[in-house]
């Protein structure tokens, strides 16, 4: 038999199928991507965009009038991400395991109610919690005074100390059902025959989930824990509807994302600066890329070694 018989045949039909993905997704997000590294190594010299190199960078590092806004802005993106992880996803995991359990009636209830604030709008979430929370119309001190914590009511949007935080824990309301499907669907794909053999072994109840169920969803966990990590340092749409494009008070619940917006397209007596907002931009696609590539390459790798 020839050599040109031995050869595989080339599955050109493959090509064929990636194409239209690999076209659009090059159009959507890699050009878009390249242009905004390529304009964050620019700037307006005598009125003329010139190449700059690292010199964006330099000043939003280095001059005091961009880097107190931008390390005031990470740090609270670094808090708000805290918030997420030590709140939201344990949750999430608790409401999962409850759900989980087979004799619990209106499983299917719970799970839309839930889920139900995330396909909600931003600018709904938004304004119904500003709402809520408003000490001069809002039902919060109200309901607080009728359980008798009404002293514990402040303007918490308006205080610089509170607002933070209360605009996390409105994200984490609005987005916990994700992790919540995220970990249920993984505790339903765990083999009857694991959990019968370990019911003989009398684990059972909470003793059974930290032994048995959450090690064999550690990598859902992980994706979970990923996932909250870019759509944390993505942000902006919640704290926009809440709080502004200042990101009030006094820049307390400024994050990354609104940050970008102010400098990319300017606000109030701002005037927008687009290769100032590239860098910033660079600057969150550095630090998810990094966040990602710690994820896949050292905690996934450490998951499995764990599993194996």
């Amino acid at each position: 038999m020839s050599d040109a018989a031995l050869r595989k045949p080339r599955r050109w039909h493959i090509l064929v199928f990636l194409a239209p993905a690999i076209l659009i997704y090059t159009v959507i997000m890699i050009v878009p991507l390249a242009e905004t590294l390529w304009t964050s190594l620019e700037g307006v010299r005598d009125g003329e965009t010139r190449f700059v190199g690292l010199e964006n960078f330099r000043v939003l590092f280095g001059d005091p009038r961009w880097s107190q806004s931008f390390w005031n802005a990470l740090g609270n993106n670094f808090y708000f991400f805290a918030i997420h992880m030590l709140v939201q996803n344990p949750i999430g995991i608790a409401l999962a395991a409850l759900l989980s359990i087979p004799k619990l009636k209106g499983v299917a209830i719970y799970r839309t109610v839930i889920f139900l604030p995330t396909i909600l709008s931003f600018v709904i979430v938004g304004f119904i919690w500003k709402l809520i929370l408003s000490p001069l119309w809002g039902v919060a001190p109200g309901l607080l005074g009728t359980i008798g914590l009404k002293g514990l009511f402040a303007p918490y949007l308006g205080v610089e100390a509170y607002a933070l935080t209360t605009v996390s824990l409105v994200s984490v309301w609005q987005y916990v059902g994700i992790p919540m499907m995220l970990v249920y669907a993984a505790l339903l794909t765990i083999p009857d025959e694991i959990i019968e053999a370990a019911e003989c072994d009398g684990i059972t109840g909470f003793r059974q989930f930290w032994q048995i169920r959450l090690p064999l969803i550690l990598p859902t966990i992980g994706l979970v824990t990923i996932l909250t990590f870019v759509a944390n340092f993505n942000a902006f749409d919640l704290i926009y509807s809440m709080q502004g494009a200042l990101a009030g008070p006094d820049g307390s619940t400024d994050i990354l994302g609104t940050f970008l917006y102010r400098t990319f397209f300017g606000f109030q007596l701002q005037q927008g600066d687009r290769h100032m907002g590239a860098a910033i931009a660079t600057g969150m696609f550095t630090i998810i890329l990094l966040g990602v590539s710690l994820y896949l390459f050292v905690i996934q790798r450490r998951i499995r070694r764990y599993q194996m």
